[in-house]
Formats: C-alpha cells, structure tokens, sequence
C-alpha cells in the first residue's frame, strides 16, 4: 500500500498549520502564573509545565507542545521540544496528541518527515474519536486517485464519521460528495442541506460559498433564488475567492439573473487580473471600452479599495488543505471517467 507515498507526492498538506490551542492555554492566558513550592521557591509557568509534564500531565505536555511549536506564552519556538511534549502525550493515548503528533511528522517538524508514521497515527487518533484526524486522513486517502478505489470509500467514511460530530470541513465534503455523487449516491437534497451548513453563519467557507450559489441558481436541492445566490457569491467575493470574482463578474454582465452592473463587473475582473486569473485581464478591458471615464475611474477605485478577508475556517483550509478542497472529489471524478471510457 503505497497510501502515504502518494500523500507526501501529491497533497502539500501542511496540517501543523492550525494544530488547535489547548483550552487549558486559553485560561492561563489571564494568569501566565506558576506556583510556589512548598520549599518556598517560585516557579515559573513555563517550570510549572514541565514539571507536570515530567509527572506525566497530559495537559500539561499538550500546553508545552503548543507553546513550543509556536513559541508563545513567553517560550521561543523549538520544534523539537515540541514533538518530544507532544510524543509523550500520544504514548499516552491522547487522540488530539496522536493527531498533532501525526501533523509533525507528516510535514517533518521536529524530527525527520514520515508520511508512514503520520498516517498510522491519524488512524489511531481516528480511531479514538478525533474528528480533525479523520479528516487528516480522508485528505490523504483522497490523493491516491483511483488506483484503489477503496481509497475513496474510506475517505467518503471518514468524512461521514467526523461529519456527524459536526466537523465543518466534513460536512463540506460529504456534501459536494452528494452533490456530485461521488462515492455516494447523488443527492441534491441532502447536499444543499450539508453545504449550507458550513456557507452561512460563522463558518463561511468560500468554496461553500460557492457551491451554494450554484444551487441555487440551478435550483439543486432547493427552489430557484437568483438574490441568495448573489449573496452567497458576494460572500465568497468577501473572502478573496477568485473564483467567485469570476463568476459574479459574469453574472453583472450577462444580466440573466441580476440586473446589469458594469461598474461591479469591471472591478471584479481588475481583482482578478491582479491574481493572474485567466481572462480576467481581457474581460476587464472589454467592458471598459463600454464605459464613460467616470465610470471607469469609479470602478477602478472599488478595485483599488478592496481587501480580503477571510472567515476563521476559510483561512484554516487553505493554509492547512489547499486554495481548493473540491478538487480532491473533482480529480478522482475526472480519473475515473477515463478509466471508465
């Protein structure tokens, strides 16, 4: 089984990106106090730590691996102390230490990159529970393309599983995999109801976004309304999403489900253009020669104002998965399709 082979050729995942922060770090944040001992000596929060640690706190040892790894909470950062905190929690059956260990060794920090040992510690933290390290391993499942279908089965398993812990990466997955019927049976319906999920409130994946306007302008899963579309396409824009840029754009220009809005397209397309999307530059310049100067210069100072910003997850998955996470259910498709011809 070439699995984890195929994972560290193709994937780029950089899963230590957005390893979590202890809940305990979040309280002693106040503090950042140590103790004083009963010989009367005073400790700092940093010897409070390790010392725990050493006594076999496994709290302790994640607050360390954390503070380590990031150098915060008054440490510098030092990789190897990190995985050596984190090694001794996961000897411990931890499942968030097993998933934050599987990350280090995945990307090779602290110690010498192992796509294998990565692998076989996401199953195990999997295993306990850890909905983040079923994910971790569905991704890696997913780039072994269609030389094992079984790949994708258990990448379609696992998403299901952290998805009814309310995973919202899952959920996105699970629900593109119904929306193309990839794995699973194809289900506008069900995939409306998990892609809406993670496209609204505090979620607001981009790719969501997205999808989530398609739906909706085609009528998938739910009635036709071209206004929430628009939305959830503005939404995306919000983000930084080119692709969203590009197909909003269109939408102002085609007037087909919004009225006509040069001024929206014109910028829409400058943005994208900046990021050397592909026809962006020569759609840009053909609706500036429909327009007045004014016009022209109003447009080009909206693009000039714009700023991405990014939701707390949208942010988390492309540093973590990629720009897009589609592309993982897309490619095996398109693999498949030919293999099948």
């Amino acid at each position: 089984d070439n699995t984890e082979a195929d994972a560290e050729e193709k994937s780029g995942f950089a899963f230590w990106n957005f390893i979590k922060k202890p809940l305990s770090l979040f309280a002693d944040d106040e503090t950042n106090e140590g103790e004083t001992l009963a010989e009367g000596k005073k400790e700092s929060y940093v010897e409070k730590n390790e010392r725990l640690a050493n006594e076999g706190n496994v709290e302790a040892q994640m607050n360390l691996g954390y503070m380590y790894l990031y150098g915060v909470n008054g440490v510098e950062t030092d990789y190897e102390k990190a995985f050596k905190y984190y090694t001794m929690a996961a000897d411990q059956k931890d499942a968030v230490a097993l998933n934050n260990l599987g990350s280090l060794y995945f990307s090779g920090i602290g110690t010498k990159k192992s796509p294998k040992k990565a692998l076989a510690l996401f199953e195990k933290a999997a295993e306990l529970g850890n909905d983040d390290a079923a994910v971790n391993l569905a991704f890696i499942y997913l780039t072994g393309g269609t030389k094992d279908m079984a790949r994708n089965h258990k990448a379609m398993k696992l998403f299901q599983k952290a998805a009814t812990k309310g995973n919202k990466i899952a959920r996105f997955m699970l629900g593109y995999a119904y929306y193309r019927g990839f794995v699973v049976p194809q289900d506008y319906a069900e995939a409306f109801k998990l892609v809406r999920s993670v496209a609204v409130d505090d979620a607001r994946l981009d790719e969501a976004q997205v999808v989530l306007a398609d739906m909706y302008i085609s009528g998938y899963g739910t009635v036709q309304n071209y206004q929430k579309a628009i939305s959830a396409l503005k939404g995306a824009v919000a983000q930084g999403n080119t692709e969203a840029f590009m197909i909003l754009a269109k939408v102002y220009t085609d007037a087909r489900i919004s009225m006509p809005n040069k001024l929206m397209a014109h910028a829409l397309y400058n943005i994208a253009a900046s990021q050397n999307i592909p026809q962006a530059e020569e759609k840009r310049d053909e609706i500036g020669k429909k327009m007045q100067l004014q016009e022209l210069v109003q447009a080009q100072e909206m693009a000039q104002q714009y700023q991405a910003a990014p939701s707390e997850l949208t942010t988390y998955v492309r540093q973590t998965f990629g720009t897009s996470i589609r592309h993982y259910i897309d490619n095996n498709m398109v693999k498949q399709n030919a293999e099948n011809q």
